[in-house]
């Protein structure tokens, strides 16, 4: 593919925009400044630099954000500002968005893509994708309480119970819940369900990534293909 059309294709701006960073000699491919846009390359995986930005060429983009608090997961926020600022435009204007959505409060970690199908996959109930929260409660966590929670508690939209794959106490005051739907507020109304109240919430696990070796807070990165295809593997039952 023409390397101004693989620009173009990764969100770089319109093809006019895209020429002009060539001839402007802004891009970079294995080290060395390309300025034809009529050069060659084998898109998939290409390796290159936009004004000294790393780029990884993906014909549908999906990226890990360590989402911090007080950003909005929504392109038109209300309150807060939007947490697509935090990623570059070119990601922007490939219309990637959030996979499922963490309040303005919540921090953690957040999927984003431009793949509509991928999307729906992941967030689903029935492919199961687990999703792992650290809950810092205003009372004590008991017995009890992990008991019902994962037994299932009653929500008030919907009369049938909604119970965690997974619940354990970390702490005196803290949760680490796994589920696997993705209902509106549905860890703080489950905490409030068994009568405690969420304080802080972090979301630590999405299927099989963590947060474990990075990013930092506000910071982003592309998502590999091996994690792509761990992703979408069935989990076990």
């Amino acid at each position: 593919m023409r390397l101004d059309e693989i620009l173009f294709s990764q969100g770089f701006g319109s093809r006019r925009e895209c020429a002009g960073l060539l001839a402007r000699r802004l891009v970079r491919v294995s080290g060395k400044v390309e300025a034809d846009p009529a050069a060659d390359f084998e898109p998939a995986g290409l390796q290159f630099e936009v004004e000294g930005q790393a780029w990884t060429c993906y014909s549908k983009a999906l990226v890990l954000l360590h989402k911090p608090g007080g950003y909005e997961c929504s392109q038109k926020p209300k309150h807060w500002p939007s947490v697509l600022l935090l990623l570059p435009p070119p990601l922007r204007q490939r219309g990637v968005q959030p996979v499922g959505r963490l309040d303005q409060d919540t921090t953690g970690l957040l999927l984003l893509t431009d793949d509509g199908t991928l999307i729906h996959r992941l967030t689903s109930p029935k492919h199961h994708v687990p999703k792992v929260y650290e809950v810092g409660c205003d009372r004590p966590v008991d017995a009890e309480q992990v008991r019902q929670l994962l037994h299932g508690v009653v929500l008030d939209d919907d009369p049938l119970p909604v119970r965690a794959e997974g619940c354990e106490a970390t702490g005196e005051r803290s949760l680490r819940l796994t589920l696997v739907q993705g209902k509106y507020h549905q860890v703080k109304r489950m905490v409030a369900a068994v009568g405690n109240h969420c304080l802080s919430l972090h979301r630590s696990t999405f299927g099989a990534l963590t947060l474990d070796d990075g990013p930092a807070p506000g910071q982003w990165r592309f998502v590999t293909d091996a994690e792509r295809a761990l992703l979408m593997a069935k989990p076990p039952r």
